[in-house]
């Protein structure tokens, strides 16, 4: 077909995709997305969207496709790559002309000009940089505009790539044109200035528009194009221009951008910003803290100026060394030129300032926390907000400051408090003022009673003081004081004008911190947790609920099973909650960790929620849902803690763990907790649990084990341990696959001593609890190493007796003595061949679990236990969970825990001795060395 032709089929198709009608739309676009990959198909695209005659909306469309191309097809590794042909073509014809007179379109045709030069630029678009160069000098006005603004998005694209040899070219084009950029935002700057004076509007619109573009691509360059651009004298401009003036919106930007700059440059190189330091300083002092700036500045403006200041001052590079000869020299000039502009009036006033100043809440403010208190809340704080927000930017600007220069400024700041209590300055500098102030006295003679007045008017400052207290309660507050507070918290909850003091105080929780007392707080329990469910209802905004249910769990980990006549009313709406949110991720989070603390809380009544409890665990844990990239860590912790309080399996819990396969493939940093669950269902029914899907989980251990740390060998092998310890018959044949490598392991010396720690754990289990087991076992390796039975037995005898001090648990040390004193006794040539090293194991064993008995003086097994006692707990312990109740059971069970293994020894020498006659065994024992025979007699005595 040819370009002609070509090209009114794909602008039919294109017009067609504009269209409102999606009988037309959706053919049109699926025509569209099998021409993406046709050759020709961007030269066409090119055609359309430089044809300005064609309707506006198909010629914007055409340049959508052709960016999305540009992401798809243009690296040449890429499948489906264009030609290099049609790229040569393309990129001749995107920069042809520079007179598109849509705003929009143009925009968008300079951001793909960048895409393409960010993949070809310089080497295969050594033109381009010259061509614009050369438009941007043009006479004609939209030429000039267009290719300024191709400049600036080329410009900030080539800045924004991080490979070394990439900023060494972009280091390069910067020099070469750096002082073309600089002449053109002077020129523009000029010309703009001269058109304000004689009152030319629409021309200095456009000439601040220039300038605004040129003083963005300068900034790429200043900030991006320098390693040291210290060295580089025209680098180091500054200007100020006068902001009176009616291009106001455009004037503002550029002259924020002015400061984007300089923000930029010192953060990016602070010792090339050395030289600017005291400018930058009067500059932003002046208009912010004196007279100079009034009826001048705007709020965007002052908060650039604060963070300047707040990052001059905050600033690693300008602080000299604890050790003054350690220091750079430019630290100590930085260091020089702000103490002399610090000077103490200087801190005064700012300190003065701030507090009586900027701290003041606006009439807009006012109105704001009357309306909707909440919202205000919720705005006043938040992680970034001090770049861009004047208030939060006071306070960061307050604190550092202060922490630098609090020497000077807590005299100003205590002599305010006296004359002015200025709450929002003292509860920010909490942490400076720590010395200075008696908190508990002020609490008790002044903030206690200014709580208590209840006129609407008083309203702000009960705010101010409930943050104040909340600040402080961390910092320095007697623990005699609490029930105190927690009176005043109720008396003011229940208020029900009140949002925002409930929200502010909820922001600075009494439960969160180091000092709570449990029993201080159970008189208050109820009342306080009724009336943060009530908050919780009451409230709107995702991050307030966030923040309620945040104080909601910490009170419920606190009292612990002490909350559980109260959760009645949040278990029936959390469900609500959680569905209500569902477009809210994070918020789901917060519920998440709430019903991990619930769960924890109500123990095994915890099953009367599964009917919300498992769904919520199976979305979070399900990773082909889209929410588990937010909620999966959650959710594991939650499916773990309901496991451990579950009193029993349901069909319900047991089938959410079709979700684990997916999980141990990703094998990511949730791994361990994945392990945990696992152990948990076999806890708690083993049987069910392994007849289901054990297979499964053979077959995913065995493709983890082939590519996973030492550490996780570990775990996963800990995994069968317990099921060989829970359910020894089934656990073996359903983890019959992994054992092989076990057995390799011992038999060929593994040299990791954790992992052959582990190694004989399970080997001990089978060998001790399902003898059959191990001896089929046995032959199968036997067959594979092509040994004798009795030989192979031999080995790995002699490597369990050789590397018995890789196992430092004292269960798994007395399992092994079980273990192989288990192989007696026997005619076998081979076991009474390495009888010595079996008897010294035993001995180790014994000195390993025999302790003196306080009551009777006699040695007895210290691990025996002998039936089930619930523990005496204190108020701090928790109580146990259900799951640590099975395995309380669990150990009754154990031989490790059952069997006496100085009776086990005595026995299986007698019957050893009993097959062989007396004279057979003595010299089996002379095989013994003899002190360790009569180590082994003393510990034999009286049996």
């Amino acid at each position: 077909m040819d370009m002609e032709s070509a090209s009114s089929v794909v602008l039919q198709a294109l017009t067609q995709a504009t269209s409102q009608d999606t009988a037309l739309l959706k053919p049109a676009e699926e025509q569209l997305r099998q021409w993406e990959t046709q050759p020709g198909f961007y030269s066409v695209l090119l055609n359309i969207f430089n044809n300005h005659m064609l309707d506006v909306n198909v010629r914007w469309l055409a340049v959508l496709y052709f960016k999305n191309g540009i992401d798809r097809y243009w690296r040449r590794v890429a499948p489906n790559a264009l030609s290099e042909d049609e790229k040569t073509s393309l990129r001749a014809g995107l920069i042809t002309n520079f007179n598109e007179p849509v705003n929009q379109i143009a925009t968008q045709i300079a951001v793909l000009i960048a895409k393409v030069a960010r993949l070809d630029c310089p080497r295969q678009w050594p033109e381009l940089i010259p061509i614009l160069l050369e438009s941007v000098k043009g006479q004609d006005g939209l030429q000039q505009h267009r290719a300024l603004l191709t400049f600036y998005h080329v410009t900030k694209t080539l800045a924004s790539k991080r490979l070394a040899q990439d900023k060494r070219l972009f280091q390069d084009l910067a020099s070469g044109i750096y002082s073309f950029a600089c002449s053109l935002w002077s020129h523009h700057t000029d010309c703009f200035l001269q058109q304000v004076l004689a009152v030319d509007q629409a021309h200095a619109l456009s000439s601040l528009e220039r300038t605004l573009l040129s003083l963005k691509v300068l900034r790429k360059l200043t900030v991006h194009g320098f390693q040291e651009p210290q060295q580089n004298m025209e680098v180091m401009v500054s200007r100020q221009v006068d902001p009176d003036s009616p291009c106001r919106e455009k004037l503002e930007k550029t002259i924020i951008l002015y400061t984007k700059v300089l923000l930029d440059f010192l953060e990016v190189h602070p010792c090339a910003f050395i030289p600017l330091i005291q400018r930058s300083l009067e500059f932003a002092v002046s208009y912010v803290f004196t007279a100079a700036g009034e009826g001048l500045v705007f709020e965007r403006f002052t908060v650039q100026c604060m963070n300047l200041i707040k990052t001059i001052v905050k600033n690693e590079a300008y602080k000299p060394c604890k050790n003054i000869e350690d220091s750079k020299p430019e630290s100590l000039e930085a260091h020089k030129i702000k103490t002399a502009f610090f000077t103490h009036p200087t801190l005064t006033e700012i300190g003065r300032r701030l507090v009586s100043h900027y701290f003041l809440l606006t009439k807009e403010e006012l109105a704001m926390w009357e309306e909707d208190p909440e919202g205000f809340a919720v705005e006043e704080t938040g992680g970034d907000s001090w770049k861009y927000s004047l208030r939060p930017c006071t306070e960061v600007l307050f604190l550092d400051i202060f922490h630098n220069y609090s020497q000077t400024l807590t005299p100003v700041l205590l002599e305010m408090v006296l004359n002015l209590q200025v709450y929002n300055a003292v509860g920010l500098a909490a942490y400076e003022l720590f010395d200075n102030i008696d908190f508990d006295q002020w609490f008790n003679n002044q903030l206690l009673g200014e709580l208590q007045v209840s006129h609407h008017r008083y309203k702000l400052i009960r705010r101010r003081v409930i943050w104040l207290i909340g600040q402080w309660i961390s910092v320095k507050f007697k623990s005699e004081l609490r029930p105190l507070l927690y009176e005043v918290i109720l008396n003011l909850m229940q208020d029900p004008d009140l949002v925002t003091c409930q929200f502010l105080f909820l922001n600075v929780s009494p439960v969160d911190d180091f000092e709570f007392r449990t029993e201080q707080f159970l008189p208050y329990l109820e009342s306080i947790f009724s009336l943060l469910f009530q908050l919780l209802q009451q409230v709107t905004e995702c991050d307030t609920k966030m923040q309620v249910l945040h104080v909601i769990s910490c009170v419920i980990e606190r009292v612990n099973i002490q909350i559980r006549p109260y959760v009645g009313c949040l278990v029936q709406y959390l469900p609500l909650l959680w569905k209500q949110s569902e477009e809210h991720n994070m918020l789901r989070c917060a519920i998440l960790t709430t019903l991990v603390h619930l769960v924890q809380g109500l123990g095994a009544e915890s099953k009367n929620l599964y009917l919300f409890l498992l769904p919520v665990i199976q979305l979070s844990t399900d990773v082909s849902q889209p929410p588990h990239v937010y909620l999966l860590e959650d959710g594991l912790e939650l499916w773990l803690v309901t496991l451990e309080n579950s009193p029993a399996i349901t069909p319900e819990l047991l089938r959410i763990f079709q979700n684990m396969s997916a999980l141990l493939e990703m094998s990511s940093e949730n791994l361990r907790t994945c392990f945990q669950i696992v152990n948990a269902y076999i806890y708690l029914s083993a049987t069910d649990f392994l007849q289901n899907y054990a297979e499964g989980l053979c077959r995913s251990f065995c493709n983890l084990l082939k590519d996973i740390t030492n550490e996780g060998q570990v775990q996963v092998l800990k995994v069968v341990e317990v099921a060989l310890k829970v359910s020894p018959v089934l656990g073996a044949h359903m983890f019959q696959p992994l054992l092989p490598s076990v057995f390799r392991g011992i038999v060929d010396g593994e040299r990791y001593p954790v992992v052959m720690s582990t190694y004989l754990g399970i080997m001990g289990r089978v060998l001790l609890q399902n003898a059959s087991f191990f001896s089929s076992l046995l032959t199968q390796m036997a067959s594979e190493y092509n040994q004798e039975i009795g030989q192979l037995l031999g080995g790995v005898i002699e490597m369990w007796v050789d590397r018995m001090d890789n196992i430092t648990q004292p269960e798994r040390r007395k399992l092994s003595s079980l273990a192989l004193l288990s192989l007696l006794p026997s005619d076998n040539s081979v076991v009474q061949e390495k009888f010595c090293g079996i008897i010294n194991i035993c001995v180790e064993a014994l000195h390993d679990v025999m302790t003196e008995d306080s009551d009777t003086g006699t040695l007895k097994d210290c691990m025996l236990m002998s039936h089930f006692e619930e523990p005496k707990l204190t108020d701090d312990e928790e109580p146990p969970t259900e799951q640590d109740k099975r395995k309380k059971l669990l150990a009754l069970e154990d031989p490790v825990h059952s069997v006496s293994l100085q009776q086990y020894v005595y026995e299986k020498l007698k019957a050893q001795q009993a097959l062989m006659g007396d004279q057979g065994f003595g010299a089996l024992m002379e095989t013994v060395d003899t002190e360790i025979v009569r180590q082994l007699q003393e510990f034999l005595q009286g049996l």
